[in-house]
């Protein structure tokens, strides 16, 4: 079925990676087309070179190459285009919008989103995190507006007109006519459920659910923390668990960043906060486990808690999700053995060894409550698997 509704995210390099990626995969899952532009860029093939931004103990955060992010729709051609094609405007956070600012196409686009002037009959949901609230602000849909971002564009929002509102806590968003707003990604739980709402989505079956996300240092950036978020959009209460750290604590993430066939280098991503201490954790609590990939689960695969954790899910007819090199926590377990699954290079011997019936190369697949999937390009479906198999709809 094709999607109903269409979201234009607006793009360029050095935005930043998670408020790029988590948008456009959550988005995806629930059945929405999102088109992704960038002055000077054209697809196929052009990409946006992301950048992590992240506390590393200094004053100021710390900016790290992320991901390749692919160019999906011609930027000049969405410029030119009705406002009224799409149903709401993501700008991810980044220095890219510094460029952006004083890019007339690129202000007359936010700004035919905004409904300023003679389009004010027209206005759609904008999205701005981060540090791209200064589109907004070049844009002059900043004025009466009350608005949150990072801590160093409080005096741009007020020079602009807005009223600032402190991002506390730091997954606030704050809903303001059409403009959402938040300080950046860790606030997407939130994002997600009020753009959601915005567009007219009805939610149905999340609240009061809960599920576990087991992780160790170099857990995959991606693969983590997009679908963490996107189930919280949809109402979950989502935590993170670790055999080896306290809550509060938090795990390196990694980036692997190649095309399926290839190896990958690996560079640093960003934190990913523990909220729960393992030894609180109960499987009658969760209605679904999720093992991303990444190194992690070979830590995980050898710590006898983590394997005894993730074949008690299974046995008490859990949903047990995992993607990428988590298949190898569930080869450990035993949870392979006559199923059929999805994997990438790194762990299709290990499924074949595992006993599994079938091994899909590519995409992700849902055997009974068993849900895998390759490799974060795949987590759109992913995430739509374990919705599904948590009896969550969202409907427009």
């Amino acid at each position: 079925m094709a999607p109903c509704k269409k979201v234009l995210m607006l793009c360029g390099d050095y935005m930043e990676d998670y408020e790029a990626a988590e948008p456009f995969y959550a988005l995806a899952a629930f059945g929405v087309a999102v088109d992704c532009v960038a002055p000077g860029k054209k697809p196929p093939g052009d990409a946006c070179l992301t950048a992590v931004h992240e506390f590393l103990g200094h004053d100021l955060y710390t900016e790290l190459p992320g991901h390749r992010f692919a160019v999906t729709a011609d930027f000049a051609a969405a410029a030119a285009a009705d406002a009224s094609r799409y149903d709401a405007l993501v700008v991810p956070g980044g220095r890219f919008v510094e460029r952006l600012s004083v890019d007339p196409l690129a202000v007359s686009l936010v700004a035919a989103f905004a409904g300023e002037g003679e389009t004010a009959t027209r206005r759609r949901p904008v999205v701005v995190t981060c540090h791209s609230q200064l589109l907004l602000a070049a844009a002059g849909a900043m004025r009466g507006v009350r608005c949150t971002a990072f801590f160093s564009m409080r005096r741009v929002v007020e020079l602009a007109g807005g009223t600032w509102v402190e991002p506390d806590p730091l997954g606030l968003c704050v809903a303001d006519g059409n403009v959402l707003s938040a300080i950046g990604w860790p606030a997407h739980g939130e994002i997600i459920r009020e753009l959601l709402r915005a567009m007219g989505a009805r939610v149905a079956g999340g609240r009061g659910q809960a599920v576990l996300f087991l992780c160790a240092d170099y857990v995959d950036d991606y693969e983590a923390n997009v679908p963490f978020r996107a189930l919280a959009g949809v109402g979950c209460r989502v935590e993170a668990a670790c055999p080896t750290k306290r809550k509060g604590e938090a795990c390196v993430t990694a980036i692997y960043d190649a095309t399926p066939a290839a190896a990958s280098d690996e560079r640093r991503g960003h934190n990913f906060a523990v909220t729960a201490d393992w030894g609180d954790v109960d499987a009658d609590r969760y209605a679904c486990v999720v093992v991303p990939g990444g190194r992690a689960p070979e830590l995980l695969a050898t710590r006898g808690e983590a394997v005894a954790l993730v074949r008690e899910f299974a046995g008490k007819g859990k949903v047990v999700a995992s993607i990428d090199q988590g298949h190898l926590l569930l080869a450990a377990a035993g949870l392979l053995d006559g199923r059929s699954c999805a994997s990438g290079v790194a762990t299709r011997v290990v499924a074949g060894l595992a006993g599994a019936a079938s091994v899909r190369h590519g995409g992700a697949v849902a055997d009974g409550k068993l849900v895998t999937a390759a490799s974060w390009p795949d987590l759109a479906e992913f995430i739509a698997h374990i919705i599904s198999l948590l009896g969550i709809t969202v409907s427009f």
